[in-house]
């Protein structure tokens, strides 16, 4: 199992999460700011790194912008903030995914395990030992067009930044475009052994996905809200 660096200077998170982690089998290394985690990062370099974006000393943002300096492992943020300027940022910078606070161990895993098989998949496709037909790893719909392996989306040749869970979300959308999804449906999709979520949390993703795709393109509608019923993805303007 790979190794996993936890950042936060929260010491009931430092230690429930990291005995959750083990528990899962993973090798775990854990950081109180930003400051001793990149000294770390120098003789343990981790697989996977969870950074919280509130630390002193050096916080979540800065110490991934020095990580990706000559690092690209992947980097998880948790937040307690709702800060969607805050996450594009951090997105654009580098990160991952990001898990808001509070959150179930459970939820930390199953992003891991996402994560995990996301990279495998590019290892893979990088060192030609398994040759899959790139147009399997590309999904496109009429402005949308989303590169699996990269996990890149454009929309009219405007790049969309998107965590794990949105891209997730949308590509269960996409994948069948008039066909309504339920909330339990994209929770199945988005979440692997469909660990608990509220109906708010879909509701939320979907927000957040709606927000980003309008700031490349105000006429964006192509999400469909049937209440009662769930989601559906629509071709055309």
């Amino acid at each position: 199992m790979p190794k996993i660096a936890l950042v936060d200077d929260d010491m009931n998170i430092i230690t429930s999460v990291s005995i959750a982690l083990e528990a899962e089998g993973f090798e775990v290394a854990t950081y109180n700011n930003g400051a001793d985690a990149l000294e770390g990062f120098a003789h343990n370099k981790p697989d996977i790194a969870i950074f919280d974006i509130k630390m002193p000393r050096m916080d979540g943002m800065e110490l991934l912008r020095r990580v990706r300096q000559n690092d690209q492992f992947p980097v998880i943020f948790l937040t307690s903030k709702d800060d969607e300027i805050d996450e594009l940022f951090g997105l654009k910078m580098g990160a991952d995914d990001y898990i808001t606070k509070p959150f179930s161990h459970r939820l930390v895993i199953e992003r891991i395990k996402t994560i995990m098989r996301r990279t495998a998949a590019r290892e893979v496709s990088k060192t030609g030992t398994d040759l899959v037909e790139a147009s399997e790893n590309i999904l496109e719909q009429g402005p949308l067009r989303m590169d699996r392996e990269r996990h890149e989306v454009l929309w009219d040749e405007k790049q969309v930044v998107l965590t794990v869970t949105e891209f997730l979300i949308l590509e269960s959308l996409a994948l069948r475009p008039g066909i309504v999804k339920s909330r339990d449906s994209l929770m199945d999709a988005a979440y692997d052994e469909q660990i608990y979520v509220d109906d708010r949390t879909i509701d939320s993703h979907i927000k957040r996905l709606r927000k980003k795709f309008k700031m490349v393109d105000d006429d964006f509608d192509n999400i469909e809200t049937l209440y009662g019923v769930g989601y559906r993805y629509k071709t055309g303007s």
